[in-house]
């Protein structure tokens, strides 16, 4: 499968809208997508695009990065589920944090949710470690999130991380 990484167009925002829609109990409504694309200029927002069967390209992720000072703060992280497991999360992130450590961000933190064993893992192969709870965090259930950081952003491990 080919993914092409490139930054979020005004264009991807139908898309982007609905997958977020579909991946979580509270997505981001369309207005905060539009914000962080034209209004945020801390905001880093990234897409994967596929090729579907027809040939046409069809977003399969999306990413939010906020840049502040030297720190990357993962927003938000999404893949279809037609496009779940196949690396599009990781190609996505590894896109995110090598572009980010150019423009001398050196350090990234995110919160997931605590039943996200998924996230928790592919956050682990990057190197991110669980250094606190936030206790129910998330307003639709009270649920807690991990909050997880990551100290040392290497350009050459993202680069493999994103070749792979």
């Amino acid at each position: 499968m080919n993914v092409t990484l490139r930054r979020m167009r005004a264009e991807d925002l139908q898309a982007v809208v609905a997958i977020d829609q579909a991946s979580f109990s509270l997505p981001w409504p369309a207005r905060s997508f539009q914000f962080e694309l034209n209004e945020n200029p801390n905001s880093r927002l990234w897409v994967a695009e596929v090729t579907d069967a027809a040939g046409q390209p069809a977003i399969a992720g999306l990413l939010v990065l906020w840049k502040i000072l030297d720190e990357g703060h993962i927003a938000t992280v999404a893949v279809s589920e037609a496009y779940r497991r196949l690396g599009v999360g990781r190609k996505l992130l590894a896109a995110a944090l090598l572009s980010a450590a150019q423009e001398g961000v050196t350090r990234s933190f995110l919160e997931v949710r605590a039943s996200n064993t998924a996230a928790q893992t592919l956050y682990q192969r990057f190197g991110y470690i669980v250094e606190g709870v936030r206790r129910r965090y998330y307003k639709d259930n009270q649920e807690d999130a991990l909050q997880m950081s990551l100290y040392r952003l290497d350009p050459a491990a993202l680069q493999r991380l994103l070749e792979e």
